[in-house]
Formats: C-alpha cells, sequence, structure tokens
C-alpha cells in the first residue's frame, strides 16, 4: 500500500512520462504535491522506489522509470523516460543505483493516535496465542498497513513473555542482515521505550512506523538499518515515538 502522498507523487510521474517522455524536476513535483521543501520528495521517491514502483537509472540526471503502478490507478501498463543517447563510457554494474539512501518502508497505515493495542499474554497460559495481525511494516521506507484487528495469527506463547503483543508483516529487505526478511510476521511486544540497540517499531512523525534498530545519538534518535543498502536516518526526539519491541519471528518455508 502507499500513503497518499506517495500515489500523488506516482501518478504526477506517469502523467509527464505519458505525455513529454521526461520525468519531471523536483521543484515541479514538490509544487505539484505543494510542499514546503525538496526533501520531501526525495522521502516519497525513496519510499517508492523500495517499495517496487520505480527506478532510479544511473548517471542520468530526472530519470524515473516507473516499474509497476497501483492496482486501481487504472492507467494501464507504465511508461518510462526517454531512452538516453549511447554512452560512451564503460556501463555502470546492474546495481549501480541500488545504493540509495533511505529509511527503507515498514510504514503502517491506520490512526495512531496512541499506541497499536495487543493482546495480554502470560507465559505458559497456552500452547499459542491469536495475536491481531495489524498489516505490513517495511523493513525499508516507512508502508502503510491497516489497522485491521479482524485479522490474527496464532503464536507459539514460548515466543512471548508478559505484556501487550501484536504482529506485522515485513515487507522489503532492509532488515535482512538482522535475519528479518521479506514476508516474514514479526511479534512485537507493545511499550513506549527500548533499551539502546533494541529492533523496534517506531513512529516517525506521526505518520509513518517503520522496523529499525534504535541508537541514541547524543540528544538524537537514530534509526539504523541492517542492510549496507540503506543508510542511517536521524531525527528529533519529538519525531520519533517507539510503538513496540520485536520479541519473536515467524517465517514460512
Amino acid at each position: 500500500m502507499l500513503t497518499k502522498k506517495q500515489y500523488e507523487l506516482l501518478m504526477f510521474i506517469e502523467k509527464r512520462l505519458r505525455s513529454t517522455g521526461i520525468s519531471p524536476s523536483f521543484d515541479e513535483m514538490k509544487d505539484a504535491l505543494d510542499l514546503k521543501s525538496k526533501s520531501g520528495i526525495h522521502r516519497l521517491i525513496t519510499g517508492l522506489e523500495e517499495r517496487g514502483f520505480i527506478r532510479r537509472l544511473p548517471h542520468r540526471a530526472r530519470a524515473l522509470e516507473i516499474l509497476r503502478l497501483p492496482e486501481n490507478s487504472g492507467m494501464g501498463e507504465p511508461v518510462q523516460a526517454a531512452a538516453p543517447a549511447p554512452a560512451t563510457a564503460s556501463a555502470a554494474p546492474p546495481n549501480a543505483g541500488a545504493d540509495r539512501a533511505g529509511l527503507r518502508p515498514n510504514v503502517i497505515r491506520g490512526q495512531f493516535s496512541g499506541a497499536l493495542p495487543g493482546v495480554p499474554t502470560a507465559r505458559g497460559a497456552a500452547e499459542a496465542v491469536d495475536l491481531p495481525l495489524y498489516g505490513k511494516i517495511a523493513a525499508g521506507t516507512p508502508i502503510e498497513a491497516l489497522r485491521d484487528s479482524s485479522t490474527t495469527v496464532p503464536v507459539p506463547s514460548t515466543l512471548l513473555g508478559t505484556g501487550d503483543h501484536y504482529a506485522l508483516t515485513v515487507e522489503g529487505d532492509s532488515m535482512i542482515d538482522a535475519g528479518i526478511l521479506d514476508g516474514d510476521t514479526v511479534v512485537i511486544r507493545r511499550c513506549e521505550t527500548a533499551d539502546n540497540g533494541s529492533i523496534v517499531v517506531a513512529l516517525v512523525d506521526a505518520q509513518e512506523a517503520t522496523l529499525k534498530r534504535l541508537r541514541r545519538k547524543g540528544t538524537s534518535i537514530a534509526l539504523e538499518p541492517a542492510n549496507a543498502k540503506y543508510e542511517t536516518k536521524v531525527f528529533g526526539p519529538d519525531r520519533v515515538t517507539i510503538q513496540g519491541r520485536l520479541v519473536g519471528l515467524l517465517r514460512e518455508y
């Protein structure tokens, strides 16, 4: 799923490519989405790239390729930017554009006026506990996930301690070096604080949630990925709220 701004930006880029064959500039994208700075556009593009909707073409200014469109876009097949003139230099490696910095997406959709509610558990209470599965959290750029408590997942009680717990599905690869893969289900213990170095669900700017390792740097909070492709993002303490701490992981083979 995409946030509203991600969707608007993707559709704007697609419309411009269809009409001119050239990607819009960052200033044009900023004005089209009524944003105050280009940093917001950088963040949205990183999110779209990490979700697999667009690709930045290396060594080309203003070059974006749309890989796919949302199912509800009604736009048909995506179009690509105009092809560049043949290059005289040696070709770049296939992954030359992959090291784009960004908080790879794990965004949770819904109202975040309070912490995500969980199911109370106690050790030895049962062989399995049905936890609410709230949706997808991007291990890469914050993705919005439906806050839908009607879906549950059975979790062995041995993975749970005391307290309230809930589950999320991982989408993305920003935490692969911590053993967290795309498609995994992570078990989260609801809390508002966490130790330095813990893997947490962090809510950024009261809108986007991401699964990252928590680091405190002075008065700032750093959200650290476990993949060298992505950079650590640093925020002021008033911009980040802890929604829970990773306590378990489920994987299907």
